[in-house]
């Protein structure tokens, strides 16, 4: 997963947000889940849906005190963490259920945890190749699963999937990655399908190199020819990639279903 901090490095640009102007609260009463909420984009997109009025649950897996950072945030009775493994159903199935009896509702799911074990498809063991697949995509099905029935049954639901431009054009040494935000658009567009006529819309976004500390962990003579070669000459904010969020799960967005945004300055069109 990846941290909202500041990099300072040259490459990266400060992720402070460009306004300053509170969002017109568009979100207001609706309960909305981020799994890897408390770190980079998942950070970024907690804090706008706060910003917009919805009640934020938190995902996370093991660190506390990001989850305790957030808690820290914003009105305790509007903010809440839950601790799971996404690559294991039960606790999916669990999250889900702690998030509906605490607030009595689920409208919103954001699939945005993920990770990476990067090495070539030669030097990648079977267990490395599953992990990221376990985490990256069948995590997303879990969680899209146990959160559906309760989505149709009030006839209402917002899903957005956070894939990669990796998953649109592969990359070397991210065989496992590639292949699990790839299975994202296709998972999206399924689940739109079996959604549409219960008032759930399931879309996907596709980031692409974005400032955070995922990405910082990017040699710098590398990161500098990555930045070189997106036409916008920078790489973009999670602030960015959460405000293109924000806009799927609005309320007013009912009509958009099965799509694909890419949020990556050019570098793939």
């Amino acid at each position: 997963m990846t941290t909202s901090s500041t990099l300072s490095r040259g490459a990266l640009r400060d992720e402070t947000t460009l306004s300053g102007v509170s969002p017109t609260p568009t979100l207001a009463g609706r309960v909305a889940l981020v799994t890897g909420g408390v770190r980079g984009i998942g950070l970024a997109i907690s804090r706008d849906f706060l910003e917009r009025g919805a009640t934020v649950a938190a995902g996370y897996s093991r660190n506390e005190e990001a989850a305790g950072a957030f808690l820290a945030e914003a009105d305790p009775d509007r903010v809440s963490v839950h601790q799971g493994n996404i690559s294991n159903h039960a606790d999916c199935e669990r999250v889900i259920e702690e998030v509906i009896d605490r607030y009595g509702r689920l409208d919103i799911l954001v699939n945005n945890a993920g990770i990476t074990v990067d090495k070539s498809v030669r030097r990648m063991t079977p267990q490395e190749w599953d992990h990221v697949i376990e985490v990256n995509l069948n995590g997303a099905f879990y969680m899209s699963r146990a959160a559906l029935q309760h989505m149709i049954d009030r006839g209402y639901g917002r899903i957005v999937n956070i894939s990669s431009v990796i998953g649109e054009t592969g990359n070397i040494g991210q065989a496992n990655y590639a292949a699990a935000k790839a299975g994202l658009f296709g998972l999206t567009m399924t689940m739109a399908l079996e959604g549409a006529r219960s008032g759930i819309t399931v879309n996907c976004v596709a980031p692409g190199f974005i400032a955070t500390e995922m990405v910082a962990a990017v040699p710098e003579e590398i990161l500098a020819r990555i930045v070189e070669q997106i036409p916008a000459g920078r790489l973009g904010t999670p602030e960015e990639v959460a405000r293109v969020v924000a806009f799927l799960v609005d309320p007013d967005s009912s009509y958009i279903t099965g799509q694909a945004y890419s949020i990556n300055g050019g570098l793939y069109m």
